[in-house]
């Protein structure tokens, strides 16, 4: 069975850090929709682990939204409190913080935003724990790729600058 969570936090970096020269406690970890949930849930979890994480278009509160409820509920069962640790504004309301700022860029004519994705949820959580967060809302953007492609440059500076420090 292939483990998503493991394979990112643990695996990869091994295989890395095993093959290239590289420094890998200079991490930074970033994703698009699911992938941004999981950048978001996985720097939460490890904050230790990761410098920098940004997001675009994020699912920030699966628990609250059908795509979340089903994919929680299909690999996790039906008890909501096993999902709290899969659901990046869960995590933040329990108090998972990490220690920089959390990028992410939404598009405002993404036809998931409102039913599905949810960014005002995770900004209201990340006010009430402190938790530094600029969710820039990108006018016309929809949750295809051209988000991610306009919007790249400023990811990879947030995370040059947050990798030098």
């Amino acid at each position: 069975m292939y483990r998503m969570y493991s394979y990112v936090t643990w695996e990869l970096p091994a295989v890395v850090g095993d093959n290239f020269p590289v420094d890998l406690s200079r991490a930074g970890i970033f994703g698009h929709s699911m992938g941004g949930h999981g950048a978001l849930t996985i720097a939460l979890r490890n904050p230790q682990a990761y410098r920098s994480v940004s997001a675009f278009a994020p699912i920030v509160a699966p628990m609250r939204c059908p795509w979340g409820e089903k994919a929680l509920s299909g690999y996790l069962g039906q008890d909501r409190e096993t999902w709290k640790p899969h659901d990046a504004t869960e995590l933040i309301k329990s108090g998972h913080c990490f220690d920089g700022s959390i990028l992410i860029d939404q598009g405002t004519a993404d036809n998931f935003l409102d039913e599905q994705l949810k960014p005002h949820l995770f900004a209201e959580a990340c006010k009430e724990a402190g938790q530094a967060v600029d969710i820039r809302m990108q006018d016309d953007y929809d949750h295809s790729y051209y988000l991610m492609a306009t919007f790249m440059g400023d990811h990879i500076g947030h995370h040059a600058r947050a990798l030098k420090g």
